[in-house]
């Protein structure tokens, strides 16, 4: 009897422990059902975990997304994905040789969405040396990102090579970022912003890139040295410009505060013992700064079923448990904004609940408070007047107690 109790004392220790995991519930899970974009369900619709993997069923659709949104410049438009990926829930670093993060998915954004490479899958006169950085041609120059940094490809599978604006604050240079996302190595991504020291002390401050932009005036030599032949040199600098192609780059170390593949062993507020962490790189407008999310390799070893063609299609083939948390739905302030991208106003409705009485605050890129109401009330429909506000990207804060949601507000004309 008494060995009974203790595998069953065991089992129950290990199922709380595996709860605990931030690979299973970081997660922006969509208990409602709600429907976004094309009517799909938005966000992830499921997390299922085992004794050593978790297993997250997405669409790939943000609910950042207008329903009636076009890509400008992009022919494509986002379908669900149905998506089961497959995250290890005891990363390991690769000590071998690192594996070159490939075309296509790359990791998974906290709501679901998918995460690529800086690459934009073509190369300067198929030469297969001189890389197109997605950045630069599919925003910089084409213009085809929504203004959330993301757009779908010629397989409708929505998706960001860079930092997720509209996923977190990333104008709070005050707080440590949220965990935003998994690469396909099982190590988490955070937001721009961290500890100034690994072990969790010092003030915030914002992560910096060990990447730069090569002294060169011509493209005839590699980063690492290599002088190429005359063929394989790249486009003249004032056509293309320092920064269009990934070997316009190189790594320095000790330049910034993360290494080659983007990331360090530090503390964080979801992992008190320390881990090995990637993060998203930005500047102090937070644009886009390079390698944006992984570097050009994972740390960790990689997973089979999550890369690669016809890939992130996981069959389940061991016990798992569905993760819910009531904690969560209890903790979460669910509102909805509308119309976003916004004009002249946008309208606020906080879903009926117990809670009454929040905050709501409007702050611009700058995080500077442009407008603030108080005593806001669940069920109620509000209307913000944004009709004297500068375009561009702003933050509606909702907060109550120590609860706090942040959505992105596009004011467009």
């Amino acid at each position: 009897m008494r060995f009974s109790l203790s595998l069953i004392g065991l089992a129950f220790f290990n199922i709380m422990s595996a709860q605990t995991n931030p690979a299973i519930t970081s997660w922006i899970v969509n208990h409602s059902g709600a429907t976004g974009f094309a009517s799909i369900q938005t966000n992830v619709q499921q997390v299922q975990y085992s004794s050593n993997n978790v297993y997250v069923s997405t669409n790939d659709i943000a609910d950042w997304i207008p329903v009636g949104y076009d890509w400008p410049n992009n022919p494509w438009s986002p379908e669900a994905q149905n998506f089961v990926f497959k995250i290890t829930l005891s990363p390991e670093e690769n000590t071998g040789n690192k594996v070159t993060t490939p075309y296509g998915h790359i990791g998974i954004w906290t709501n679901g969405v998918s995460i690529y490479n800086p690459k934009d899958a073509k190369t300067w006169q198929d030469s297969g040396v001189w890389f197109q950085n997605a950045y630069y041609f599919e925003h910089t120059h084409m213009e085809t990102f929504d203004p959330c940094l993301g757009h779908p490809n010629n397989m409708h599978e929505y998706h960001l090579h860079v930092n997720p604006t509209c996923l977190y604050d990333d104008t709070d240079s005050t707080h440590h970022a949220p965990l935003i996302g998994f690469a396909f190595d099982g190590f988490p991504i955070y937001g721009a912003y961290a500890y100034s020291n690994t072990n969790g002390t010092g003030p915030i401050k914002r992560m910096r890139s060990s990447y730069r932009l090569r002294n060169i005036t011509q493209r005839n030599t590699l980063p690492n040295g290599t002088q190429l032949p005359a063929s394989l040199v790249g486009p003249i600098i004032t056509f293309y410009p320092l920064g269009a192609y990934m070997e316009d780059f190189e790594y320095v170390e000790g330049l910034g505060d993360l290494d080659q593949w983007n990331g360090r062993f530090c503390i964080t507020p979801e992992y008190p013992e320390g881990i090995y962490a990637y993060f998203t790189t930005i500047d102090e407008a937070q644009t886009p700064v390079f390698p944006y999310v992984l570097g050009p390799k994972f740390f960790g070893k990689v997973q089979m079923g999550n890369t690669g063609p016809n890939s992130g299609h996981n069959v389940i083939n061991e016990p798992v448990t569905v993760y819910t948390s009531v904690n969560d739905v209890e903790n979460e302030i669910l509102f909805s904004v509308f119309p976003n991208p916004a004009n002249d106003q946008f309208n606020l409705f906080l879903t009926p609940s117990l809670s009454s009485n929040m905050t709501a605050m409007l702050f611009n890129s700058q995080g500077q408070l442009v407008q603030f109401q108080e005593n806001v009330q669940t069920g109620v429909d509000y209307t913000f007047e944004t009709g004297n506000l500068p375009t561009g990207m702003y933050s509606l804060q909702i907060s109550e107690g120590g609860k706090r949601t942040v959505k992105k507000i596009i004011i467009a004309r």
